[in-house]
């Protein structure tokens, strides 16, 4: 008769490891290029507004994010096509945006030009344009819509060339790098919402599933078949 409890503890078995969690994949290290250097604790930037005629912006400054981990779900990575330019989209609606140079080209930057832009219905909408200095190798966007298509694109500004003496050769100024780019659509938080909905209820169902299988592997051992398992006494007359 033990043959109905080993059946029930197999089923309560399978019960938890369907109901268990998938393990958290662990964050993978920052690769070396994307923090920036130890001497640079600041980060100056610009802000310009749209319309040349509206001026150059306002100077500000921001810390680096050193050691970022993007980790899943809270965090979802895309990466450019030439794997320079990568774009953490977080759960709060927040977007940092990191990027990597090679020593020797980090040396010829004079500042970044980045541009943001979305697509609408039949075209594309700026919405930012920053220069960023030559130490930067993050920014942060503070706030992205749901479910709207972005595109960030950043292009390498090389250093001016310097005025030439009458006794040397003039120096030819380097071309600007091609811009890489980067596109990403931020989940909508009604999504959100109904994943995090269905996760609790199905945690829920599973919690009650093993209590019923508790429940009848206890019955059935001690309530449905008392005499077996001991020996009984026989009666006197």
């Amino acid at each position: 008769m033990r043959a109905p409890l080993l059946l029930l503890l197999l089923l309560l078995l399978l019960l938890l490891a369907a109901c268990a969690p998938p393990p958290c994949a662990a964050a993978a290290p920052t690769p070396p290029g994307w923090e920036p250097s130890a001497d640079a604790p600041w980060c100056p930037y610009k802000v310009l507004p749209e319309g040349p005629e509206a001026g150059g912006g306002r100077l500000c400054f921001r810390s680096p994010a050193r050691g970022f981990r993007c980790q899943a779900p809270a965090c979802a990575a895309h990466a450019s096509a030439g794997r320079s330019l990568r774009a953490s989209v977080l759960r709060n609606r927040s977007v940092l945006l990191q990027w990597r140079l090679a020593p020797a080209e980090a040396r010829r930057v004079r500042a970044f030009a980045l541009n943001c832009s979305w697509r609408g219905a039949y075209t594309r909408f700026p919405c930012e344009r920053v220069l960023l200095g030559a130490s930067c190798r993050d920014y942060l966007l503070p706030d992205v819509h749901d479910g709207v298509r972005y595109r960030l694109c950043l292009q390498s500004l090389p250093l001016r060339a310097e005025p030439a003496v009458a006794s040397e050769p003039a120096v030819v100024p380097e071309p600007a790098a091609s811009a890489e780019c980067v596109e990403f659509a931020a989940e909508p938080a009604g999504m959100r919402e109904i994943v995090v909905a269905m996760t609790a209820v199905g945690g829920s169902i599973c919690v009650m599933l093993v209590v019923i299988c508790l429940l009848v592997a206890y019955i059935t051992e001690n309530l449905m078949h008392p005499a077996f398992g001991r020996p009984g006494l026989r009666r006197q007359p």
